[in-house]
C-alpha cells in the first residue's frame, strides 16, 4: 500500500528570537538540522527511490511532460518510489505519474520567490528552506537520477551528482538523460572541450547515459543493480555522512 500523508509545514524553530546576530545565526542552525532529521525519518521507509529532474516551465500536454509522466508511472509500478522537486512542470508530471502507480510519489518542495508552487500529486511532501539540505536529500535517498530537459536547476542537479561520483564521495548510480536531441549539444561540448583539454577524464562522460524509451529507462536501472543490489554498503552509508 502507498503511504498517504498530509504535507508538512516547513521546519521552523519558534518561540524564541535571540537579539544578538551570532546567537540568531546559531539558533537558525536548529531549523536547518530539523530539515535533515525530518527528511531522514520520512524517506527511510520509501526505498528504493528514483529522482526525476526537469524544467518547471513545461506545461501539461507538452511532449516532455507526457514522457516524464509515463516514465514515472512505469517506475512506480515497478516498485520504485519517485522523487521530484515537488513543483510544476516536469516535477508535477513525475509526481502525477507516480501518484497513480503502485509506489509513493515524493515531493521535495523548496521556498522560492517565483516558479515554485507545490503540485497536488505528492503522497509524501517535504518542505525545505535551504537548497543544500534539499540537494543532500536527493543524493542520499536516490538510487538513480532520470533527467528530463531543463534549465539551470536541472544542470545543477546533474553536475552535483557527477562531481560527487567522480570524486568518490558517493557510490556510482545511473544518471539517465532523456531527450537525445536536447542533450546532444551539451555532451558534444563536454567531449570536445572538457575531455580534449583534460578538464575531465574521457570515462567521466560515460557516467551519463542517454535513453529515450520509457521502458528502457526502467530496465537500465534494474540491470545496473542486478548484481550489486539497491541497499548501500556500510562504508557507502558512512560516506554520505561526510558530504
Amino acid at each position: 500500500m502507498k503511504e498517504r500523508t498530509e504535507k508538512l509545514p516547513a521546519p521552523a524553530v519558534s518561540g524564541f528570537e535571540p537579539r544578538d546576530g551570532a546567537a540568531r545565526e546559531a539558533w537558525h542552525l536548529f531549523g536547518i538540522m530539523s530539515e535533515f532529521v525530518e527528511a531522514t525519518d520520512r524517506l527511510n521507509r520509501v526505498r528504493p527511490a528514483v529522482s526525476i529532474f526537469g524544467s518547471a516551465r513545461i506545461p501539461a500536454g507538452h511532449p516532455y511532460y507526457t514522457l516524464a509522466e509515463r516514465i514515472a508511472r512505469l517506475l512506480s509500478d515497478a516498485g520504485f518510489a519517485v522523487i521530484s522537486g515537488g513543483g510544476p512542470g516536469i516535477m508535477e508530471a513525475s509526481n502525477k505519474g507516480a501518484h497513480f502507480g503502485r509506489s509513493p510519489s515524493v515531493g521535495l518542495n523548496i521556498e522560492l520567490p517565483r516558479e515554485q508552487f507545490s503540485n497536488t500529486y505528492q503522497d509524501i511532501s517535504l518542505a525545505f528552506r535551504h537548497f543544500f539540505a534539499r540537494k543532500y536529500t536527493f543524493v542520499r535517498f536516490s538510487i538513480a537520477y532520470v533527467v528530463m530537459p531543463g534549465g539551470f536547476g536541472t544542470l545543477d542537479e546533474i553536475t552535483e551528482a557527477l562531481t560527487l561520483m567522480q570524486t568518490g564521495k558517493i557510490r556510482r548510480m545511473p544518471i539517465i538523460l532523456v531527450g537525445a536531441s536536447f542533450w546532444k549539444g551539451l555532451l558534444d561540448w563536454m567531449r570536445d572541450r572538457l575531455v580534449s583539454e583534460a578538464m575531465i577524464n574521457p570515462e567521466d562522460v560515460d557516467l551519463m547515459r542517454v535513453i529515450d524509451e520509457p521502458g528502457d529507462v526502467v530496465e537500465a536501472i534494474f540491470n545496473y543493480y542486478e548484481k550489486r543490489g539497491f541497499t548501500p554498503q556500510p562504508d557507502e552509508l558512512k560516506g554520505y555522512l561526510n558530504l
